[in-house]
Order: C-alpha cells, then sequence, then structure tokens
C-alpha cells in the first residue's frame, strides 16, 4: 500500500506472473466453465456436477492467488470486496447442490425439496450476471479506473454496454431456443422488449441529471434519450396485441435502437479517438435497429418465425441484430474518458481498437450459440432416421411432424418442472400426458388418418 502514489489507486509496478494466472483462472472458472455446467445441470447432464466441481476447484485457486501476488499494488477497491461475497455465494451453491444429491425425499426434506430445487436453480443462472459483474470489476481495478469524478461515467458506459449486451443475449435465446416459451406466453416478442424499454426509459429520465441542480455537459441529451426510450416504450407496448387480443409484432423497440445510435454517434467529445469510437458505436446500434426492421417486416413478414410449423428453422439473417447488439455493448464500455486517454497515449488508432471489440463480439457471440445448442441438443435432440410416411398424389399423408408443437411444449413443461415434483406427483403428471396422447390418437383413427 505504501508504493501507491498519493491520489492514485494502483502502484506503478506492473501485473506480475502470479497476478495474470489469477486472472486467467478465473476468467475459464466464472466465464466459460460456470456457464457451461449451467446449461448442463438445466438438461439434467451427467456431467453437470463434475464440470461444477472443476470449475470450485478452479474458483477457489485463483481466490488465493489473488491474495498472493506481488508487483502492482492496489488501494481499497469494489472488485476485493465483491469477491469475499461471490465466493459466499458460491459455497451457498455448493452447499445447496451437495444437499440435493444426497436425494433425501422422506418427511419435512420432501416438502422443502421443490422450493430447495427452485433456489439452486435461480442461484445457478444468477451466477454467469454476477461473474460478469467481478470480471468487470477486475478489469476496472486492474487499471485503477473509475474514481472521484470518473465515476459517474464509468457507471453509465459499463451498465448500459452490459444492458446492450444482455439484450442481444436474450434474442439469441429467443432465437434459438425460445420461440416455443413465446408462443406459450400468448405475447409478441415486442411486448417484452417495450416493456423493458419503458422500464429503462423511466430510469435514464430521472437519474441523467442531479434535479435541483444545473444541467451540465450532456446531461439535456441523456434526459431527453430517456424520455424517447419510456413514450417509444409505452407505443409498443400498446401495439403489440390486436384487437382480438392475439400477439402482434411492431416496429417501435428497433427504432428507439435506432434513434439512440444515432444520438450516441453525434455525442460530443473531447479526444479524437474518443469521437471515432463513439460514431462507431452509434453506426453499430443504428445497423442493428435496422437490421431488426428489415427482420421484422421483410423476412419474417410480422411473424414470428421464418417456419411456424417448425420452430428451429432460422434465416441467416436473424443471426445480424443480437450479433450487433453484442458489439454495440462491448464498443460502449470501451469508450470511457480514462479508456481513451489510455489508448490516445499509446498511441493506439480507433481501427485496431474496434477491430479487436469485434473480435471478442465474435467469441461471445460463439460461445453463447455453442451453449444454447448444447441445451437444445438434449432437450431436442435431431431425428436422423425419420420415418417416410406414405403419399396419396403425391402428398404425404398423416401428421408429418411427428415431433409436433404441442410435444414439444410438453418438452418445456417437463423440463421447467422436472425436480419440483415428487414422485407421486411425477407419476400423475405422465399418466396425464399418456392419457392426452391416447385420446388423440384415438381422436385421429377415428377421422381416418394414422396415429
Amino acid at each position: 500500500m505504501d508504493e501507491i502514489p498519493e491520489g492514485e489507486a494502483v502502484s506503478a509496478k506492473p501485473l506480475d506472473s502470479i497476478l495474470w494466472t489469477h486472472i486467467m483462472i478465473q476468467i475459464l472458472a466464472w466465464g466459460i466453465i460456470y456457464p457451461t455446467g449451467m446449461v448442463l445441470g438445466i438438461v439434467h447432464s451427467r456431467w453437470h456436477v463434475p464440470v461444477q466441481i472443476l470449475g470450485t476447484v478452479l474458483a477457489v485457486v485463483g481466490y488465493f492467488l489473488g491474495h498472493a501476488h506481488k508487483g502492482r499494488q492496489f488501494a481499497k477497491n469494489v472488485h476485493a470486496s465483491f469477491a469475499n461475497w461471490l465466493m459466499f455465494f458460491l459455497l451457498a451453491q455448493v452447499l445447496v447442490g451437495i444437499y440435493l444429491r444426497l436425494h433425501l425425499e422422506k418427511g419435512g426434506h420432501a416438502r422443502i425439496r421443490r422450493y430447495v430445487v427452485a433456489t439452486h436453480g435461480v442461484m445457478g443462472k444468477t451466477l454467469p450476471v454476477i461473474s460478469w459483474v467481478q470480471m468487470l470489476f477486475g478489469g476496472i481495478t486492474a487499471l485503477g479506473f473509475c474514481r472521484g469524478d470518473h465515476l459517474g461515467q464509468c457507471l453509465a458506459h459499463f451498465i448500459m454496454g452490459s444492458a446492450f449486451i444482455g439484450y442481444g443475449i436474450i434474442l439469441t435465446i429467443l432465437l434459438l431456443v425460445g420461440q416455443y416459451w413465446l408462443k406459450r406466453s400468448g405475447r409478441s416478442q415486442e411486448f417484452f422488449d417495450s416493456l423493458l424499454i419503458a422500464a429503462w426509459g423511466c430510469v435514464n429520465t430521472f437519474t441523467e441529471h442531479r434535479w435541483g441542480g444545473p444541467w451540465v455537459k450532456n446531461d439535456i441529451q441523456h434526459t431527453s434519450m430517456g424520455v424517447v426510450w419510456w413514450c417509444a416504450g409505452l407505443l409498443g407496448v400498446y401495439l403489440s396485441r390486436k384487437r382480438d387480443g392475439r400477439p402482434k409484432r411492431n416496429l417501435f423497440p428497433a427504432l428507439v435502437i435506432i434513434l439512440t445510435g444515432w444520438g450516441m454517434s453525434a455525442h460530443p467529445q473531447s479526444l479524437e479517438l474518443s469521437t471515432h469510437v463513439h460514431t462507431v458505436f452509434g453506426y453499430t446500434l443504428m445497423a442493428a435497429g435496422a437490421v431488426r426492421v428489415i427482420e421484422i417486416a421483410f423476412v419474417l413478414k410480422d411473424r414470428n418465425t421464418v417456419d411456424e410449423k417448425n420452430f428451429e428453422e432460422t434465416s441467416s439473417f436473424q443471426y445480424l441484430t443480437p450479433f450487433l447488439l453484442y458489439t454495440s455493448g462491448f464498443l460502449f464500455m470501451g469508450a470511457t474518458e480514462e479508456q481513451m486517454a489510455l489508448l490516445a497515449g499509446a498511441h493506439v488508432t480507433h481501427v485496431s481498437y474496434i477491430l479487436i471489440l469485434f473480435s471478442i463480439s465474435f467469441l461471445l457471440f460463439l460461445f453463447v450459440i455453442m451453449l444454447l445448442h448444447l441445451y437444445a441438443a438434449h432437450v431436442w435432440p435431431v431425428d436422423r432416421n425419420p420415418v417416410v410416411l406414405p403419399k396419396v398424389n403425391g402428398r404425404a399423408v398423416g401428421n408429418g411432424h411427428l415431433r409436433g408443437d404441442s410435444q414439444r411444449l410438453r418438452d418445456v413443461e417437463e423440463f421447467e418442472l422436472e425436480g419440483l415434483m415428487s414422485d407421486e406427483e411425477d407419476a400423475r403428471y405422465h399418466r396425464r400426458v399418456s392419457s392426452s396422447s391416447s385420446s388423440g390418437a384415438g381422436r385421429r383413427k377415428e377421422n381416418g388418418r394414422p396415429g
């Protein structure tokens, strides 16, 4: 601590090998292994426990390495404080997991088991989010950023950038594995998008300016952007349903993204490098909105999917919007005043920096898609030997979709309920599903169609 200059957050020494090892191990454990284990847990794979054990061992080793390094020293910081809470969270998750593995299902255990399973699931799905926050804290701490007058600007960039990335991940989930849930909800995707935009706009309207104080720098632009969000969000919510109550798609969430990108591209900056990065960020965000408009209006033609009888059909064009949102998030998070000053001092050009951020976006998009394919491969395995149905006058007779929408929806319901039901409830559920399937087959036979 004595090596840290007055008014600074870090010493002048470089990061030593122990601290670099800490960084690499923690990225591997929290950023790759735990999310993979989470998906394996959701699909009830036998590899869930071994993968999570490996992640826990690495996380514990990395935690102690973070306290054993030499080289650069740090003042009191949020990364170190949050690490203790994160390890406590991990310990609680491990203990809950051990309890569930003991399969205590008699007496009082039977009554509380469903709640313990639900708690374990919620904690497991929360882990990647708080891991992301801790990794951001780590990068900020390593460079000694986001202190004093820079704190507010840092919060705005990292929160908003993470929100864009999170929105992109949600769109990716809905695109690849979420269409059955969306159909069951009875809402269009724009209903949820507009609701979130309206809520976020309300927050921005009242937090981007210190009310009662003078309007400084970009307060008016940030506040007006918040007003546009909640106004457009309310309109999008209203237009997301037809008069008869059926869900309907609309373009207003995409229009909000375009307006936000336009506003950000014209954001005044003090450094030329920062101006270039903000401009590309704005253009990328505008491109995400424009691509979304084309997707809904011309590719899908107001449908939820390319093929409403086969939700797994995805147009290659549909991948562009979420990817551009990922990239927009990284561009905005990487455009804080301190980062721009550091890069300008190192004579890094905006072209090189932007290409690096695009590369990171490609890798994250790849990782998310791989996790979703892992989930889909377990929940809806591909039938490589489909039954060839008889044809009459060149057309197939009978039910061409052997695993139709109703079956897929039942699959989703089973995965959501598995582990929450006792053995007796589970047996009743499967008897009900079997009875429903049998009665459906009987009706098809009565109508002269094969089951």
